[in-house]
């Protein structure tokens, strides 16, 4: 056993002090990216949801009561539906690129978490070896104790 080893930090905690956490805002994917995740976020948020269900239902009212403009789309509401699905279309790929983004961002994020743990993990051997140490410097002590005791008598 080892009993005078100099300790030496893990690697990665002063890594981790230069580096501090990976958050999404840091990652460089340039305009278009940060146009995705910005827009993805917006259409992911229930201020978007609650406007375009509001808008659904102004529009069914609307066109029900026959007033202005909208009483040239009796129901079912055909462009209605078709405006709803032009949003949808048009939503996805920005969508599936916002996504892919963040999931990037997080795959970053759970490879720096990871490497805390494997430092933690190291610390956690490091306090073992040490508590082993402890314990058997003590053992020895009352060895030697209980030696001495016995020679006085």
């Amino acid at each position: 056993m080892e009993i005078n080893k100099p300790h030496q930090p893990h690697p990665w905690i002063e890594e981790r002090k230069k580096t501090g956490p990976r958050l999404t805002k840091d990652e460089h994917f340039g305009f278009n990216g940060r146009l995705a995740v910005f827009l993805t976020k917006k259409f992911g948020s229930m201020g978007v949801f609650y406007i375009l269900v509001g808008w659904m239902f102004t529009w069914i009212i609307l066109a029900s009561l026959g007033i202005g403009y909208f009483r040239n789309d009796p129901y079912p509401f055909t462009f209605l539906f078709f405006l709803s699905n032009l949003v949808q279309l048009l939503a996805l790929p920005i969508l599936a690129v916002g996504q892919q983004v963040l999931s990037r961002a997080s795959d970053k994020q759970a490879e720096q978490t990871f490497k805390d743990a494997e430092a933690i993990l190291k610390i956690e051997d490091e306090v073992h070896r040490l508590i082993k140490i402890n314990n058997d410097l003590t053992e020895q002590i009352h060895v030697i104790l209980s030696e001495k005791k016995k020679t006085k008598k």
